[in-house]
């Protein structure tokens, strides 16, 4: 199947299928005698199995980590647990993070009047350096 193919099948842009081959996510592909890419069924799983990495936060490094376990048949489930637990602490810091952000704004937000007045609390908050 060729790149176009491969892409629909996986739900991954034909741009970041290539970009993935660059930075050695994933393993060069056969080509046709034209020089067109073949992905098969394998390169399909990965390909899958790489967005579906993607759409839970992995980083790209992480990504070719757990491809690597994934392809091992020699491996212990306690690197891929152990990889999986810090990928979960690091989303608990942006988590929170996020909701510092949110907190933030909907205090600046609740004391802003939102009337025709020139004062604004939004601004302020958003002025003072801390």
């Amino acid at each position: 199947m060729n790149i176009g193919q491969a892409s629909k099948q996986s739900g991954i842009s034909t741009k970041m299928i290539r970009y993935y081959e660059q930075i050695g996510l994933l393993e060069t592909v056969n080509r046709s005698n034209s020089g067109y890419r073949l992905y098969s069924k394998d390169d399909i799983d990965d390909l899958c199995f790489l967005r579906h990495s993607r759409d839970l936060g992995f980083s790209s490094k992480q990504m070719k980590e757990l491809l690597y376990l994934r392809k091992n048949a020699n491996r212990q489930s306690a690197d891929v647990k152990q990889l999986t637990q810090e990928h979960i602490e690091t989303l608990n810091q942006k988590i929170a993070q996020l909701q510092e952000m949110v907190n933030s704004l909907q205090n600046s937000f609740d004391h802003c009047a939102g009337d025709d007045n020139a004062d604004c609390a939004i601004l302020e908050d958003l002025g003072q350096a801390k």
